[in-house]
């Protein structure tokens, strides 16, 4: 049995603001700021309604309740108990249908349910796990042949480590300092090889950006802080 593919100290990290993953005012405010960009750049490509679609890494279920919404059936999996609870909670409070919850790793469930969702979301989670490609093929064993799999994360260049740690964390705090690590962060070169090794096409690559002044954030094409890519299984 292969040992999870987990860093103890980020799971307790997040463990520890779980009760505070649904507050919009809290340090998870920038998730509820991109959210609606992510998902309505997945629903234009995969189109969600009456999808099967599995989010990995899910946290508190900001993504995933949101493409229940849409009409999708969504598992969210993560391995953060207490995240977990939060999203089980969010989705009765609101009374979200179609949407569940799992503890368990991409890499296990991949084995257990090889080719059975239309969709897969892994974002924000890549950078902060210790091997990030081991994911990638989960993902892509986790869809079904034609589906999509959708990955965001950080890049790794002098800007990203001034945008999204010195300048994220220290300088504006809207995010917990040590959210990120600058060694763990992916190149899209990186991310691209990691798909293209596990038979993934990458069908479009987009950037996101953030102007401090007016905090509003925004999909482009600058792909050099935070990107995502969206690919199809082959």
């Amino acid at each position: 049995m292969n040992p999870v593919n987990a860093d103890p100290a980020e799971l307790a990290k997040f463990s520890d603001l779980a009760h505070r993953w649904w507050d919009p005012e809290s340090e998870f405010r920038p998730l509820h700021q991109i959210n609606p960009l992510r998902l309505a750049w997945i629903d234009e490509l995969a189109n969600l309604s009456g999808k099967q679609v599995l989010d990995v890494g899910c946290g508190g279920g900001i993504l995933s309740d949101s493409m229940a919404r849409k009409g999708a059936q969504v598992t969210g999996i993560d391995l953060s108990t207490k995240a977990l609870r939060v999203a089980q909670l969010h989705a009765l409070e609101a009374s979200t249908a179609g949407v569940s919850y799992r503890e368990v790793s991409a890499e296990a469930l991949a084995e257990e349910q090889p080719a059975s969702f239309d969709v897969v979301t892994c974002m924000e989670m890549l950078e902060h796990v210790p091997d990030p490609a081991s994911v990638v093929r989960a993902c892509a064993t986790l869809v079904k042949p034609g589906g999509w799999v959708f990955f965001s994360t950080i890049n790794r260049n002098p800007k990203s480590f001034l945008f999204a740690i010195l300048g994220a964390e220290y300088l504006l705090q809207m995010l917990p300092k040590g959210t990120h690590e600058y060694a763990k962060m992916i190149r899209p070169s990186e991310l691209a090889g990691y798909c293209r090794a596990s038979n993934l096409d990458l069908a479009q690559t987009r950037g996101m950006e953030y102007n401090p002044l007016t905090k509003r954030y925004w999909l482009s094409q600058d792909t050099s802080v935070n990107y995502l890519l969206a690919t199809r299984k082959a």
